[in-house]
């Protein structure tokens, strides 16, 4: 398999990483290293022969932690910092529409699929709404907005 980065690169983690139930002293879900952090690569292996794994010490946690490719970007890359990441519930503020119908009423609950980082004004999302099953948006930050702890567990329900 080819890597990306060899042993030495800087690279920055894309989301936060949190443990497994593999991180010696961590327990379950405990945050370990913080999205946008940078750390050198000191090793890489794989995982199930089919995914490279780079271990990578980040020097602000001082903690070295397996991290796959597509968790890490150069530290040379452009990068802006999101306010929210992959997998977590968000509620947009305003309608959203396809093709001028509106599709999805101010407050719904959706689940971030995929930050995007690389849009000219502002990050994006690929969000799935449960009000548009097997759609997936694209939205602008700016339209979304943070669960309440409420509503959150409203949304669980």
């Amino acid at each position: 398999m080819n890597t990306e980065f060899d042993i030495g690169d800087v690279v920055r983690v894309v989301r936060n990483v949190r443990d497994d139930g593999t991180f010696p002293g961590a327990t379950r879900g405990d945050l370990l290293v913080r999205r946008g952090s940078l750390g050198h690569v000191v090793d890489i292996g794989t995982f199930l022969m089919d995914q490279i794994i780079y271990s990578v010490h980040f020097l602000d946690a001082n903690r070295v932690v397996g991290c796959r490719e597509e968790e890490l970007l150069a530290a040379e890359a452009p990068w802006a910092e999101s306010r929210f990441e992959t997998r977590e519930r968000v509620r947009n503020l305003r309608p959203l529409a396809i093709n001028g119908a509106v599709s999805v009423a101010p407050g719904a609950v959706g689940e971030v699929l995929k930050v995007i980082r690389d849009t000219p004004h502002d990050i994006a999302y690929h969000v799935h709404f449960a009000a548009l099953p097997g759609r997936t948006l694209l939205v602008r930050e700016s339209a979304l907005g943070p669960l309440s702890a409420a509503m959150q567990e409203f949304s669980d329900a």
